[in-house]
């Protein structure tokens, strides 16, 4: 008698609930900007950027425990604010943006740990994919002017130039092989 009327309930429940449909957040571009520093000569770092084409965050919840964040930017774009070194920067020695015009990642893990969160996923650059580990530190918040739901990373990290095949013949004492990274994005919750 009971198993009559426990069945029928695990039914009503299994086709009654309804799952809760992701958090999608897309990147606000006015508000991204992927950066990175390297040594030169062993002296002093040279500073540049990429501009950010598309990076989402999808999530179940306000913690982003779960969350899965992709991020593509535009090699091409590359800006020291020396236009002589950027367009060699673009050449294939270095980055060949020609043949690989973008800058990939898609995280595979998103775990919380203290006050931030440890973000692992492949990373394309130069056309060569690497697993990488990076710290992410966020804010929520909201637009003050439209009420609209808002957060705020900062990730950061450090790759190695040759483990991706960028200009391995440049000795590390012209050309550090350690790029220092740091995206900071703003999202806006569609």
């Amino acid at each position: 008698m009971k198993k009559a009327i426990v069945f029928p309930l695990i039914a009503i429940a299994m086709f009654s609930w309804k799952s809760f449909p992701a958090d999608i957040w897309t990147f606000d571009e006015h508000h991204a900007r992927l950066r990175f520093s390297v040594s030169h000569l062993s002296l002093a770092d040279v500073e540049g950027s990429f501009k950010i084409k598309e990076s989402t965050i999808t999530s179940n919840g306000k913690e982003f425990t779960d969350a899965s964040v992709t991020l593509i930017a535009d090699a091409a774009s590359i800006n020291t604010d020396n236009e002589m070194r950027d367009g060699y920067l673009r050449k294939p020695d270095y980055l060949d943006t020609d043949k690989y015009p973008t800058i990939t990642f898609k995280s595979t893990s998103f775990k919380k740990e203290g006050d931030h969160y440890k973000v692992t996923g492949p990373l394309t650059l130069h056309g060569v994919t690497k697993t990488v580990t990076l710290t992410a530190v966020g804010k929520l918040g909201e637009n003050p002017m439209d009420k609209t739901p808002m957060a705020g990373f900062k990730v950061t990290g450090t790759i190695n130039r040759k483990d991706f095949g960028v200009c391995t013949s440049t000795p590390s004492a012209m050309l550090g092989e350690e790029i220092h990274i740091v995206a900071n994005v703003e999202y806006i919750k569609k």
